[in-house]
C-alpha cells in the first residue's frame, strides 16, 4: 500500500481549516452543542472523544511528554461542524486539563487558533515547548486581511 504524503497532507489541512472556519466566537459561557455532548477521555487510546449518544462524533489526539500534554490534531465528523462541537470539545479539554494542573503543547492549530480567540486559556501553554500551533499566524494569502479575522482581532485587542 502506497501513501500519498502530498494527498494525507491535503486532506489534514483541510480538515484544519474547516474546523477553525467552524469555531464560534460566542462567549465560552455560552458554548454547548447543539445536541447533548459528552466528552471523554479514551485515555488507552490517548484521545479525547466527542459522542453524541453511541456515536464519536469528534476527537482531540494527545500524548503526555515531560509532564505536558501534547495536543496533536482535532478531528470533528463533517455532518457535525457548524454546531459549535469542535468549540466545545476543545473548551472541555482545556477545562480538563486546567484542572489538572498541567501544561500544554499545541501541535493542533484547531486548538492554537481556539486559544488565540479565547485568550483567557493562554496561561495553560508550555512558556517553553509552546508547539508549533500555539501561536498561529494568520495572514491571507492576497496580503490583506479578511473581514472576519480583522473582527475577531478587534475584539481581542
Amino acid at each position: 500500500m502506497t501513501i500519498n504524503l502530498e494527498a494525507e497532507a491535503s486532506s489534514r489541512e483541510e480538515n484544519n481549516a474547516a474546523l477553525i472556519a467552524a469555531l464560534d466566537e460566542v462567549p465560552l459561557s455560552e458554548v454547548e452543542s447543539s445536541w447533548n455532548l459528552d466528552v471523554l477521555n479514551d485515555a488507552e487510546h490517548g484521545r479525547w472523544v466527542a459522542a453524541l449518544g453511541d456515536e464519536a462524533i469528534g476527537e482531540l489526539s494527545y500524548r503526555f511528554v515531560g509532564g505536558r500534554v501534547v495536543l496533536l490534531t482535532t478531528w470533528v465528523d463533517p455532518a457535525y461542524r457548524k454546531h459549535r462541537v469542535a468549540t466545545e470539545l476543545v473548551s472541555r479539554v482545556l477545562d480538563e486539563i486546567r484542572e489538572s494542573g498541567k501544561k500544554i503543547t499545541i501541535i493542533c492549530p484547531v486548538v492554537g487558533e481556539f486559544i488565540r480567540r479565547n485568550p483567557a486559556y493562554a496561561d495553560l501553554i508550555d512558556k517553553v515547548h509552546p508547539g508549533a500551533g500555539a501561536y498561529p499566524k494568520r495572514e491571507p494569502e492576497d496580503g490583506g486581511q479578511d473581514e472576519e479575522l480583522a473582527a475577531v482581532e478587534h475584539d481581542l485587542t
